[in-house]
Formats: structure tokens, sequence, C-alpha cells
């Protein structure tokens, strides 16, 4: 019998309430830097955004229903996104994934790779007694005709980058201003609804970090966002 290997070693990023043009110039940063092996493993940023409507490569700002001037009142911002597919919301409460993976070095194709994400989700709502599944009509994990968590990604030159998104404790209000994901007929839903309570968000953290480490079977080894810059500067080896 072969010994079977050791689980890779992934880098993680947990952070705060970040805002979401933040986070998307880190990931943009770290995905540049994996490509050119500045970065030497992938890595997952764990965290939430403040109110934020974002439009994918596809569009988006058609399927707002409520005006700007709502918006502003309400204080939710609208920024365009690099990633695959339209319009979404992500807000406090919300468990948001953005693995930084080098696809070809994985030799990993993104079909699969997108299963994969959906199989996190999939075994974190499980954690909480949550049953879910996939769809053939959006990629994602759905709660029967609700949608539960979505997908996006953006792949440049082999390495990925944006990721997931599980609604977990935020609010569900916001998607009623939008046609989710470019469908007017989608609705949606949160584990705090499907359970009829809160969970910590410490647990929820938890459970996403041993899906992942489950599905991509690596072990992940913790980084401060002040390490990471030096790293990305060059400043010194992992």
């Amino acid at each position: 019998m072969n010994a079977q290997a050791d689980p890779l070693e992934w880098l993680l990023l947990e952070l705060p309430l970040t805002p979401y043009t933040e986070a998307q110039a880190l990931q943009t940063e770290c995905a540049a830097a994996r490509r050119e092996g500045r970065l030497t493993a992938d890595l997952l940023i764990l965290l939430e955004h403040p109110p934020v409507f974002t439009l994918g490569r596809n569009g988006g700002r058609e399927n707002l229903v409520v005006s700007d001037a709502f918006l502003k009142k309400a204080g939710v911002e609208v920024v365009a996104s690099e990633r695959g597919g339209n319009i979404t919301y992500h807000g406090p409460g919300q468990v948001v994934g953005y693995p930084i993976m080098d696809l070809e070095a994985a030799r990993l194709g993104v079909a699969d790779y997108v299963r994969a994400l959906e199989t996190v989700m999939l075994r974190v709502a499980a954690a909480f007694s949550v049953t879910a599944e996939r769809s053939s009509r959006n990629s994602g994990i759905w709660v029967g005709a609700r949608k539960l968590g979505s997908i996006g990604l953006c792949l440049r030159r082999g390495v990925t980058f944006h990721g997931f998104a599980l609604n977990a404790n935020n609010s569900l209000e916001p998607f009623g201003w939008i046609n989710p994901c470019g469908m007017a007929d989608v609705g949606m839903t949160s584990l705090k609804r499907e359970r009829g309570q809160k969970m910590a968000p410490a647990d929820l953290r938890r459970a996403t970090r041993t899906a992942m480490e489950s599905v991509f079977k690596i072990d992940f080894r913790s980084i401060s966002l002040e390490r990471l810059r030096r790293l990305l500067a060059g400043a010194g080896p992992l």
C-alpha cells in the first residue's frame, strides 16, 4: 500500500470587517505574487464586508431595483468587480472566503474547482444542521428554490481569486433591492433563517476552515496581514 501524501500547506489570513475595495486590491496583489512566485503557497482570505453590492463581469447595475439616492441613504456602496457573474450583495454576518490558488500547479480545472467550493459551503451548512444542494440553474448552493451561497471567480494566468459567499447571520433585506445574480425570480436565504437562530462568528469560521482543509486536503498556517504584506514586498521567505 502506498503511503498517503502529506496535506499541502496553505496560508490563512483572517481579517475583521474589511471594505470590499481594500480586499479586492489585496487579492489582486496576492494573485500577482502567486503567479510570479513571490508567494509560494496558496492562500485563503476569510473575512466579512460592510454592506456593498458588487457588479461582476456580466454587469448588474441594470438589476438594481432601487435608486442611487436610496442606496446612499441606506449606506450601501456599489463596486465594480473583475469576478465572473452578475450583481450580488455582501454584508456583515456573511462568511466570505477568497482562495488565492494556483489551479495550474494543482492540476485542477475551473469546473472541478467550482464544485469543490460548493462542497465547502455544503459542509459548512451541514455543520449547522442545514441541508443544502447544488442546482443546475446557477452555481452555488441552494435550499429548495432559495439561494444560500454564491460563487464568483477571476482567473488570470492559472491563478484564481475571489471565491465564495455563504449567507449566515447577515440581513437578507438588501437582496430584495436587486435581482440576485441577474435572476428576477430568485429568493435568498441564510443559515440563520433556516435554523431560526444565529451562530457564533468563531464557530462559522472554524467550520469553514475545517471544510476547506477536508475538501482540498490541506493544512492551514495562519499569517498576519503585516507578515503577508512583508512577503508580498519580497521581505523574506515563508
